[in-house]
């Protein structure tokens, strides 16, 4: 192994054009590549990337690489940017759990746009993503967990990641996939008041790291060069936006031996990815003493660090708001039964009761379940009911991570579900088979996508 851990990366991206790609690593890409449009679909019909497909019409270029929003076709880097926006709106996107990273959103977004535009087999572009997930996982681990303290871990490196799938794709080998993470690592930003704060700019993020790792890695592929020590030198990035210059012991640990695509987290709720022990443990609760919201006098929650600094949040104002809101998630599950979609309407957001509920919900950190944090999401909750009973649970896991996986089935209620809105039965019932079953993905996915579409 390399001690340079940019280089060791890039040979390792590069190795994916060859390995053996093992039934269950395949199957795994398929479920991912899934999960991102039933992520990204609904985010065709709200949200940012609606405004920014008018804003940017006149520099869509030429190409085919489709703009889903719109249904079409041009240049690789306009399509990432939108696809990508679109994918992170209704917060619906996969997780590694152990960097606290969303791979899916710029990844997939730059890698279906750029196998779009190269004609690519399904083969590769199943190739360039597995690539893209592997790197960008591993520096997500090393960097964190102080990088997430104030950047957007999934806007700055899923920049990295889409650089490397856009330069598999490109045909780059281990020194142009190099020299692709490296551009890509003077382009990469998004801090946390973006994160955390008021407005639409969270999912322009993912927009941004998707089109920059397109450029970064179109770049790399005519030559284009950048430092090979950009992630871990004295004023890499790594230092720049951590507390040290990377702990790479820990983001290439089992390089070879597994792949983090095969150790992703599909989101079973749709909000922040912090809230969901919490959630998880409320319905694990219910199971044991049934209660409904009338039955509850409050409920007391203890998580980690991210819980309380990101989902503490009793103003909520939007959708957008309410997904990052612990208190608006617990009472939305109470009394609609789930946080999916419909928890996030304009009428559920008006309703009253649930909006009292949420002064019944306190938040705090547990030292023990931050010591455990990124590896393990975990929470405690006690739960007062009216009539003086009191539910103690603590929640060990959240449902979708690896140790708690969503199956196939699961996976698919969630895709049918997601994209009801925005694909009749029929197109959605093709476009799932296409994507688990089909060898000819890519240019297929963009016709039926842009037949079938009710957007």
């Amino acid at each position: 192994m390399n001690d340079n851990p940019l280089v060791t990366l890039a040979h390792a991206a590069n190795d994916w054009h060859f390995r053996t790609l093992t039934a269950d690593v395949v199957h795994d890409t398929r479920r991912a590549v899934l999960d991102w449009f039933a992520s990204m679909l609904p985010g065709c019909a709200e949200g940012p990337s609606v405004a920014l497909s008018r804003a940017l019409v006149s520099g869509r270029g030429t190409g085919r690489a489709v703009a889903y929003v719109d249904g079409a076709c041009g240049s690789a880097r306009h399509a990432a940017l939108l696809n990508g926006t679109a994918s992170h709106t209704v917060e619906f996107d996969d997780i590694f759990r152990d960097g606290g990273y969303h791979p899916g959103s710029p990844t997939i977004s730059a890698a279906l746009a750029v196998a779009q535009a190269e004609g690519a087999s399904a083969e590769a572009f199943h190739r360039a993503v597995i690539g893209g997930y592997e790197v960008g996982c591993r520096i997500a681990m090393a960097l964190q967990p102080s990088h997430y303290r104030n950047w957007h871990i999934t806007a700055t490196v899923g920049t990295l990641g889409a650089a490397v799938s856009t330069a598999m794709l490109k045909g780059c080998d281990a020194t142009g996939i190099g020299h692709a993470i490296a551009i890509a690592s003077s382009f990469a930003g998004g801090h946390q008041e973006n994160l955390q704060g008021q407005g639409g700019t969270k999912p322009m993020h993912c927009g941004h790291a998707a089109e920059a790792g397109v450029l970064a890695g179109l770049a790399a592929a005519e030559g284009l060069t950048g430092s090979l020590d950009s992630l871990h030198a004295r004023h890499g990035y790594a230092a720049a936006t951590s507390d040290s210059t990377g702990n790479w012991q820990a983001g290439l640990a089992g390089l070879g031996d597994w792949t983090p695509i095969s150790r992703m987290t599909f989101k079973n709720h749709g909000c922040c990815g912090h809230i969901f022990p919490s959630l998880d443990g409320l319905r694990a609760a219910q199971e044991k003493c049934p209660f409904g919201p009338d039955d509850v006098a409050r409920i007391d929650i203890q998580g980690y660090g991210p819980t309380v600094a990101i989902c503490d949040r009793m103003d909520v104002n939007s959708a957008r708001d309410a997904r990052f809101s612990l208190q608006y998630c617990v009472a939305a599950l109470l009394y609609t039964g789930g946080v999916r979609l419909a928890a996030f309407s304009p009428d559920t957001l008006a309703r009253a009761d649930l909006r009292a509920f949420m002064a019944k919900v306190t938040v705090s950190e547990d030292p023990e379940i931050s010591a455990l944090y990124p590896a393990r999401r975990q929470a405690r909750l006690r739960i007062t009911l009216t009539t003086g009973e009191v539910i103690d649970h603590f929640q060990p896991t959240r449902k979708g991570d690896p140790d708690d996986p969503l199956t196939d089935a699961d996976l698919f209620e969630k895709y049918d579900e997601l994209t009801a809105g925005v694909l009749d039965p029929q197109g959605a019932a093709d476009l799932r088979k296409l994507i688990m079953q089909s060898n000819d993905l890519p240019g297929r996915v963009a016709l039926t996508i842009s037949r079938r579409s009710a957007a």
